[in-house]
């Protein structure tokens, strides 16, 4: 990863401009398209398969005035009774006008024998109940524009009008002030962190840039399909926290390497490689935690976690690709001035090596005139940790520990009118039906009855309405509604309690456990539905996954983790830690939202969480922890693989990231604090689970407890048995590889400034089976090199010096690529053939037919209709060569089938489709020996006239070094030394 990563960011830094266009185009593109398409936001809870939507499908199939989304107008009087005229004929003519609206299926009057209870006790407030034709995802706001200006005439009498019901519930969203400021806060880190403007924007215009294309995405998506209304905040809150997060370690490493001197184009590169990897690693990581949101099955969560995992994507995405495209354009302006400590530390070193350079070692290294570096706060902070690691782990363990006891009081449901703002019109209906009526009647439930069987429709209605009004928690049941089929019944039943209240849920879980009773009574199977039932099922069916997610997450992480490190002490250790941190998070949540603890400094309403708050929490802080995680203890694991002490080890990685760790964790903690006090009820929740998940992650488990855990370990925090570490693959995610390459990159440009085309330096080759002794050979450019020996030993060597298969041991290159990190390169640079004596006779395949085909197979895509003209000029070629041989030779034609073919002419032929790629290696073996050594050495002046000057050539066979014939480029003879193991 960390080799294809820095040619990424070396490609990005070449071309800037391209690359900056090319971004600033798709994040505009996305926005206007997004909104030009005019898509809305509106929430839709349904889960396919459960008990209460597949009772609204059938409704809506067989009884369809009662399966659309409803709503509720309430209405009060300050000053008269309002069931009496001139009020009550006021509300009569309105309701019969809601009627006629577009969209509406029916409206109750509140005074209809078919209302429930529909005028309060003091005769002041009323409820029109209205029926749409349409589900709550399909109203449109010109739908409830039009009941709005309807109902808007009872004002004109003194009433207020209220608007009730999901579908007028908040569907807006937008950013304000407060969101602002978290924005700014985030600058403000940044500046103090780069100590530079400069530096402190990039992160915030890449975050952005990348922001534009997801929002786009979002807003483009709500025009095809239902996107929930806290589906674009989420999206909003997620894309611009990782996305300075991850850019802001890319600056800060490219910084450093600016400092110390590397060249400003390979920094980007190490810079993209080496801190990208973290980064790509750590968004990798959310992303799957967020699109694993599918797997649960309800589609609004899934439709959620995908819009968040797209933002993660394309920050990801931006910090990879559009940073160092930026990088390119400031060249070394982006190099930090030393600060004081630096200077410092610069000054003292100097001044010691002059010193240790001039006077008696055994002298003070360090004049007392020149003052030591102070330590970074890190290296206090970690130092004081280690002094008692116990106590650490101890204090961070029962701090946490106490912040999760509400966690275990955790009560989920759907947000409904009573969590919408104050103010607000839906809030205003909620507070007003629940004062007046009871908080049952904003849940109603519906029952849906199949009344097939029965003969008695009406008597066995009334008579299940009496049953279930005799349930604990029922005020009042409605009488039955036949549809005009009569197959289908209906009857409301209004709750003591609100939607969200648990003795809600119970009431449901009471009436389906009495529906087979009733359906073995009255032969009428009942199904509990309704927009409250669904809100319930949704819950339960969350509650029900967040163990089995949370097991996968965990499980994940432990896996990942264990690639990484290469160690099973750290990943379980990881895992843990943030385990410690959800629950904190999930007991803050808890105590502020359901308890109120602080909920009116917040303006949030007391109640239960949001059903999908722990498992958007726990997919989002698993990756944010990971990241945090890599960063520290990457540096650890580098400190201990090159002999540090575990202590030191620690030291000097904590050291190494806990400025920059600390940065991202307060801006990832600013960012998500900003949507609490003013963000939307849904968002609210959110954000403050993960600004606190955050807060004691980064602070207390990756820089408290994970060093004092480490220092407890000791070495044995490395082990990893052998048998684990054999299968499992290696995640170069600190960028050795990366070192190993540019040094083997090095190397290799400096042999082919020494004219070597190929170098071997104690190359490996072999399969799974047979193995070939190291090799150490070098073949100048435009040689030709004739290598015999065993057959088995030439065709591995041969297959892996083509890139054909993965190199054993030691290293090479091809044309300046080297083995093995180059393989895939050096595969596309070699061309390979083999081709036997006359006993291997190939299929009646004409020459030109092979030639064309093999053009085209090889060939660049728009050179593929030149591929026959082209293979033409080859026969030709092949003619003029052979002719030039001092003997007769079988005439070779386009038409001429190779299998047909003398074996000097079949060798030919098949060297020059070899020769047809162009490559500047050409590798070619004879299975079979020539007839006699005259058929070798023409073979070998028809291959030097019919291959370029440049072209460099190995032949393999097993008598080649009979032929010494002259040629016109310098030829070597060689057999790879060593048995076949």
């Amino acid at each position: 990863m960390a080799i294809l990563l820095s040619r990424l960011g070396r490609f990005a830094y070449r071309r800037a401009i391209p690359v900056i266009v090319a971004w600033f185009v798709i994040a505009v593109g996305a926005v206007v398209g997004g909104l030009a398409l005019g898509g809305t936001m509106q929430d839709s809870f349904a889960i396919p398969g459960t008990e209460s939507q597949q009772a609204i499908d059938r409704l809506a199939a067989v009884f369809p005035q009662t399966a659309g989304a409803s709503a509720q107008l309430v209405i009060h009087s300050d000053s008269g009774v309002i069931d009496a005229d001139p009020l009550r004929a006021d509300i009569e003519q309105v309701v019969s006008e809601l009627s006629d609206d577009a969209g509406v299926q029916n409206a109750v009057s509140p005074f209809s024998e078919y209302a429930i209870e529909s005028v309060s006790a003091d005769h002041s407030t009323a409820i029109v109940q209205v029926q749409f034709d349409v589900p709550s995802e399909e109203v449109t706001p010109a739908m409830l524009d039009g009941v709005r200006a309807t109902a808007s005439t009872l004002e004109d009498s003194g009433l207020t009008v209220a608007y009730g019901g999901q579908v007028f519930q908040q569907v807006e969203f937008g950013i304000t002030i407060v969101e602002g400021l978290g924005v700014l806060f985030a600058a403000l880190v940044l500046v103090v962190t780069f100590g530079s403007l400069l530096a402190a924007g990039l992160p915030l215009l890449t975050a952005l840039v990348a922001l534009g294309g997801s929002m786009g995405a979002v807003l483009a998506a709500a025009a095809f399909t239902t996107v929930s209304t806290a589906t674009p905040m989420l999206a909003l809150m997620i894309g611009l926290a990782v996305g300075i997060d991850y850019a802001l370690f890319i600056v800060s490493r490219h910084r450093k390497q600016l400092a110390d001197g590397m060249d400003p184009e390979e920094s980007a590169a190490t810079a993209v490689a080496t801190a990208g990897s973290s980064v790509v690693f750590a968004g990798l990581t959310v992303v799957i935690a967020l699109v694993g949101l599918l797997i649960v099955g309800i589609p609004f969560l899934g439709l959620m976690g995908v819009a968040a995992a797209l933002a993660v994507v394309l920050a990801m995405a931006a910090a990879t690709t559009l940073l160092p495209a930026i990088f390119g354009l400031l060249g070394r302006r982006l190099t930090p001035k030393p600060r004081r400590r630096e200077r410092r530390a610069a000054a003292a070193a100097a001044v010691t090596a002059k010193h240790v350079a001039t006077r008696d070692v055994t002298a003070p290294a360090v004049p007392d005139d020149v003052k030591p570096p102070k330590k970074t706060l890190g290296e206090r902070w970690v130092g004081l940790v280690l002094k008692a690691p116990i106590v650490a782990v101890l204090a961070v363990v029962g701090v946490l520990g106490t912040l999760a006891i509400p966690a275990f009081q955790l009560s989920l449901a759907l947000p409904d009118g009573g969590s919408q703002a104050e103010g607000s019109t839906a809030r205003t209906a909620y507070d007003t039906i629940s004062d007046e009526f009871g908080p049952g009647r904003n849940g109603p439930l519906v029952l849906a009855i199949d009344i097939t069987q029965t003969t008695d429709v009406m008597g066995d209605l009334k008579a299940i309405g009496d049953r279930v009004a005799q349930l604990d928690g029922v005020v009042a049941v409605s009488a039955g509604t036949p549809n005009p089929t009569v197959d289908t019944g209906v009857i409301q039943v209004i709750p003591a309690t609100g939607p969200s209240d648990p003795k809600t849920a119970d009431l449901v879980e009471r009436i389906r456990a009495l529906a087979p009773d009733l359906e073995a009574q009255y032969g009428t199977p009942i199904a509990v539905t309704g927009a409250t039932a669904v809100a319930i099922d949704v819950s339960s069916r969350l509650d029900g996954a967040l163990l089995p997610f949370g097991l996968v997450v965990v499980g994940l992480s432990i896996l990942l983790l264990t690639m990484v490190f290469r160690s099973v002490v750290v990943p379980i250790k990881a895992a843990l830690g943030y385990l410690l941190s959800v629950f904190a998070s999930f007991g803050v949540v808890v105590a502020v939202f359901q308890w109120g603890w602080g909920a009116e400094l917040l303006g949030a309403v007391p109640g239960p969480i949001l059903s999908f708050m722990p498992m958007l929490l726990m997919a989002i802080l698993f990756g944010l922890a990971m990241d945090y995680e890599v960063f520290l203890v990457s540096g650890m694991r580098e400190a201990h693989v090159h002999g540090a002490t575990p202590r030191q080890a620690i030291t000097r990685g904590f050291s190494g990231a806990a400025r920059v760790v600390t940065a991202a964790a307060l801006i990832m903690v600013f960012v998500f604090a900003a949507f609490v006090p003013e963000g939307a009820p849904v968002i609210k929740v959110i954000a403050l689970g993960l600004a606190v998940g955050i807060a004691v992650d980064a602070f207390l488990v990756r820089m408290t407890l994970v060093p004092a855990l480490m220092a407890l370990f000791g070495k044995a925090a490395w082990y990893l048995p052998k048998w684990l570490d054999r299968i499992l693959p290696n995640v170069d995610i600190e960028g050795e590889g990366l070192r190993t390459h540019l040094e083997d990159l090095t190397w290799a440009r400096s042999r082919v400034e020494a004219g070597e085309a190929i170098t071997l330096d104690g190359l490996v080759a072999g399969d799974r089976g047979d193995t070939v002794a190291p090799v150490t050979a070098a073949v100048p450019t435009g040689a030709l090199a004739l290598v015999s020996g065993d057959p088995t030993r030439r065709r591995l060597l041969a297959a892996t010096v083509s890139g054909r298969l993965p190199a054993r041991g030691g290293r090479a290159h091809v044309a300046g690529h080297p083995l093995p990190t180059e393989q895939s390169r050096v595969a596309r640079l070699v061309s390979i053939a083999e081709f036997g004596g006359p006993d291997r006779a190939g299929v009646e395949v004409s020459f030109g037919e092979l030639l064309e085909e093999r053009l085209r197979l090889t060939g660049a895509w728009y050179q593929s209709f030149r591929a026959g003209r082209r293979a033409r000029a080859w026969v030709a070629r092949v003619k003029d060569a052979l002719a030039g041989l001092d003997r007769p030779t079988a005439e070779v034609t386009a038409e001429t089938p190779v299998s047909s073919l003398p074996q000097l002419e079949r060798a030919v032929a098949v060297a020059a489709l070899a020769l047809s790629e162009r490559t500047p290696v050409v590798i070619l073996d004879t299975l079979d020996s020539f007839s006699d050594a005259a058929d070798a050495a023409d073979f070998l002046r028809v291959l030097d006239r019919l291959a370029p000057a440049t072209t460099t050539l190995v032949v393999g066979s097993p008598d080649v070094h009979r032929a010494r014939p002259d040629l016109s480029r310098s030829l070597l003879v060689f057999e790879p030394e060593g048995a076949l193991r």
